[in-house]
């Protein structure tokens, strides 16, 4: 049995479960390198750390963002199947490699680019066959 193709709606839901997903995950970096952060967990005091992490708008932001991410891939899953869905997800290591390179300055080995390239021509074969 053949799948029907997905539609625009479900497309961009799954775009956008992604981008918030990765976004969060570059915002939490983010947060959890800032100065308040760093120095809670250096005193090793849990309630310090606590609060830094709650005061923190990178880090709450990036919480709310990959809740926001959660619901809105609860609509995907609503509306398509879970093996053609699901390898879209991989576009987040995209996303995050690259942020990892430009934002944070962490190397770009020929390994991570090589990684990066399967898993983007694995996404095309997936999404070829829907």
């Amino acid at each position: 049995m053949k799948e029907k193709t997905m539609s625009l709606t479900s497309i961009l839901l799954i775009l956008a479960s992604v981008a918030l997903s990765s976004g969060s995950q570059i915002a939490l970096k983010f947060g959890m390198m800032s100065e308040p952060i760093q120095t809670a967990i250096k005193s090793e005091n849990v309630i310090e750390i606590g609060v830094a992490l709650i005061t923190s708008p990178l880090v709450t932001g990036g919480l709310f963002s990959f809740g926001l991410s959660a619901i809105l891939w609860l609509f995907v899953l609503s509306r398509v199947p879970l093996s053609s869905a699901y390898p879209y997800v991989a576009l987040g290591i995209f996303v995050t490699v690259l942020a990892g390179y430009f934002l944070f300055h962490e190397p770009l080995t020929v390994f991570k680019v090589a990684g990066v390239a399967l898993i983007l021509a694995g996404i095309l074969l997936v999404g070829k066959s829907v």
